[in-house]
């Protein structure tokens, strides 16, 4: 297995010795069951093309994406919307993993995502369970210009916040944000959510139904090492306290519109593409479509990401505002077996 600069494996009085990883006590370190299970899913928006594409390959083809002692699962989560390459057929699949729809009796009458949130809930759950898949990595293309994005769903997960700063290591110098949900308002229930580890992946910018090489490459790189972190973490390393730095979603911010409910600006050129930068009170935030600038107007300083996302603009949303702070990982190992 190819690791990088990160860790160099030595062997020493029996015991593996990783650069800046070592083994310890079992009391210096949270320990979290071997990883046996993988899945990695593709299509929940099916004109995101990226995701799409990476899973069809390696499902044709997955040497890829094994790792010794992990069952690594490709799977196409919404294939009705892959082929008709549009987001979704009847709903979006990666707001539709709630306690009420899984629980719903199945039937023709049900939405089709819906009947796809119950048949991938059982095949990798059931959602909360200890036969739940250990990880999911879902794939997902942006319009937006916020490069790659690692989404978490918890700030207490120290698995992932592990596995995040490795990614981050790993991918320098090229870089790859932390985008970090637990808004009670905004967070929603993801494809991803079925498993013990979830973990979203955006990249773009892409539009809808396109596949640029250069989008594709990257988000390869980054599943190769988050599948070599997991290698890593089977095979008994220890990994130390770490911080890892994340944007923490704030709020939903919307078009301005007028009584009708029509949108009466645009996203200011000075705020266009620069996802992931501070916009500061005073900050043009939107321009009339007759050219007058509307200044952003909180307290303080937030870090916009998806601005002008494409398909935001049905759930109303210009772009998520977020604070950044950095999040603390507590040092992590394999459970004995």
């Amino acid at each position: 297995m190819q690791t990088g600069l990160l860790y160099n494996a030595v062997q020493t009085s029996g015991h593996l010795g990783w650069g800046t990883v070592a083994m310890s006590s079992p009391c210096n370190a949270a320990c979290f069951p071997r990883v046996r299970r993988v899945a990695i899913f593709g299509g929940t928006h099916g004109n995101e093309m990226s995701g799409i594409t990476l899973v069809n390959m390696w499902m044709k083809n997955g040497a890829e994406v094994q790792r010794n002692g992990v069952l690594t699962k490709p799977f196409i989560t919404n294939p009705g919307a892959v082929e008709k390459c549009t987001r979704y057929i009847d709903t979006d699949l990666n707001r539709a993993f709630t306690p009420e729809n899984l629980s719903t009796p199945s039937g023709d009458g049900l939405p089709y995502e819906v009947q796809r949130a119950k048949e991938i809930n059982q095949l990798f759950g059931p959602k909360g369970s200890p036969d739940a898949y250990d990880v999911i990595f879902d794939l997902h293309n942006t319009t937006s210009n916020m490069g790659s994005t690692l989404i978490l769903e918890s700030s207490t997960d120290h698995f992932n916040l592990q596995m995040v700063h490795y990614i981050k290591k790993a991918a320098a110098p090229e870089s790859c944000a932390v985008l970090l949900n637990e808004h009670p308002q905004l967070r929603y229930a993801t494809t991803r959510s079925v498993s013990t580890h979830p973990v979203g992946l955006e990249v773009g910018p892409q539009p809808q139904g396109v596949l640029r090489s250069n989008i594709f490459e990257s988000m390869r790189m980054i599943v190769k090492h988050a599948l070599d972190f997991i290698e890593l973490f089977n095979s008994g390393v220890e990994f130390p306290t770490c911080t890892v730095e994340a944007f923490r979603v704030h709020e939903s911010v919307d078009y301005p519109r007028d009584t009708n409910g029509n949108i009466t600006a645009m996203v200011h050129p000075r705020l266009q593409d620069c996802d992931w930068e501070p916009l500061n009170p005073g900050d043009p935030m939107f321009q009339t479509f007759d050219g007058w600038s509307i200044p952003y107007a909180g307290d303080g300083p937030v870090y916009p990401a998806f601005i002008n996302e494409a398909a935001y603009y049905e759930k109303q949303q210009a772009f998520v505002a977020t604070r950044r702070e950095t999040l603390a990982a507590a040092a992590i190992r394999k459970a004995s077996e």
